[in-house]
């Protein structure tokens, strides 16, 4: 008997069956996009409450809003944000667009060791947020010139304005 348990015990081993307890659980779903996209409207209002939020904390920082799609909307470099932030903007927002889930997602990834995010093209730098709009996704802001979580944080501001 103890021969037995010990075959089965070495089996269940090397084929995983106790990995299930290690297993993390499923991600949430992603949102669906929407059959609207974000107006030019949304995206002044979205970029003016992230301007607010970098201007308060002293923060030079550039932002892009993109459709679902991940076409551009809006492009707003504030006074003094490196010229690099432009592109580092518009591909955090069309990750975000692209992928239906924040940049940060991205970069906790490539943080544990799973390098696929940064070779399915995706920006893996927190800074990148989706737009929705009932629950759906009607586009994406970008941000960059701080920090990865000083853009997140003002990217998170111009998010709360879409209604």
């Amino acid at each position: 008997m103890n021969k037995t348990l010990a075959v089965i015990t070495a089996a269940l081993t090397l084929s995983g069956g106790y990995a299930f307890a290690q297993t993390a659980p499923a991600p949430a779903p992603a949102p669906a996009y929407s059959s609207r996209v974000v107006t030019l409207a949304e995206a002044k209002s979205i970029v003016a409450a992230a301007e607010a939020e970098a201007r308060k904390n002293g923060w030079s920082m550039t932002f892009v809003v993109v459709e679902s799609n991940g076409q551009p909307v809006l492009l707003e470099k504030m006074d003094g944000t490196q010229y690099g932030s432009t592109d580092v903007a518009m591909k955090k927002a069309q990750t975000a667009a692209n992928f239906r889930r924040p940049t940060l997602v991205f970069q906790d990834a490539v943080k544990s060791g799973t390098l696929n995010a940064i070779f399915t093209g995706a920006m893996a730098v927190e800074g990148g947020e989706l737009l929705l709009a009932d629950g759906k996704i009607v586009g994406a802001i970008g941000v960059s010139g701080g920090t990865s979580a000083q853009d997140g944080v003002v990217a998170r501001a111009g998010q709360t304005a879409i209604k």
